[in-house]
């Protein structure tokens, strides 16, 4: 029997280092081969540095969120709310998320998967389930963004993070568009963290297997607020209210 691949998808972890830990401890007993991280890992929680670091040694690919591109481009006014952060990673590591590209993208089971933050053409263009269907047509367009691909078709099935809910949507011509949530600041009522595994045959571009499967996961949330309030993080209020009951604060 063959065995299909697993590839774990993770998003907008913002500096909730303990519900990384949770995620990937998750994540490890799922047999998962490689793990993608789709952006927004630094800002909003306490655990910026800590987090960056984690990624970059569990994660096989980095996509850049709206998050490291303004908190890292010195273009952006150094606000005592950006500086917070940028105090947090060091010159060192602000220089390391300037150089991520903005998309990915693989062939699994015959269907050609693009992923990013937010859009392939901007990573501040934000794309809901509600948005008008043209909208969300043009996340399958060939990217506009930096990316790691070799391929410039138009994809099949588009995955991102960004809006902090999961959907999963079954559109025209046989396209699925789906959004992977978020680790570490979830905003659809669930305070819990969210995260995606696909499964099938990597690389294959036959039809093949396949499945997509969204996992919500517990984590320590008291410790993630006591932490933030520790470390006296910018908006503590909103955030601290955003991880306790899963809804948009700001």
């Amino acid at each position: 029997m063959v065995m299909l691949d697993k590839i774990a998808i993770i998003s907008d972890i913002h500096g909730n280092l303990p519900a990384l830990e949770a995620v990937l401890k998750d994540i490890d007993r799922r047999g998962v081969s490689q793990i993608i991280c789709l952006g927004d890992m630094i800002g909003k929680g306490p655990h910026s540095k800590e987090v960056l670091e984690v990624c970059q040694i569990r994660c096989h690919r980095i996509v850049k969120g709206n998050w490291e591109d303004f908190i890292s481009d010195p273009k952006t006014e150094a606000t005592p709310f950006i500086q917070f952060y940028r105090n947090q990673l060091g010159e060192e590591r602000l220089a390391y998320i300037r150089q991520l590209p903005s998309v990915t993208g693989f062939w699994m089971s015959g269907k050609y998967i693009r992923l990013f933050h937010a859009n392939p053409h901007s990573l501040y263009d934000r794309v809901y389930a509600t948005s008008p269907l043209e909208k969300r047509l043009a996340l399958f367009e060939v990217p506009k963004l930096p990316s790691t691909e070799s391929s410039s078709k138009a994809a099949d099935m588009i995955g991102y993070g960004d809006i902090h809910e999961g959907y999963l949507q079954h559109l025209e011509q046989g396209r699925v568009l789906f959004n992977v949530g978020s680790v570490g600041n979830s905003c659809d009522s669930i305070p819990m963290a969210a995260y995606v595994i696909l499964e099938g045959h990597l690389h294959r571009r036959e039809e093949a297997d396949f499945s997509i499967q969204f996992y919500r996961v517990k984590y320590d949330r008291m410790k993630s607020i006591s932490d933030a309030m520790k470390v006296e993080i910018p908006d503590q209020e909103a955030y601290i209210n955003e991880i306790k009951t899963g809804l948009y604060c700001r």
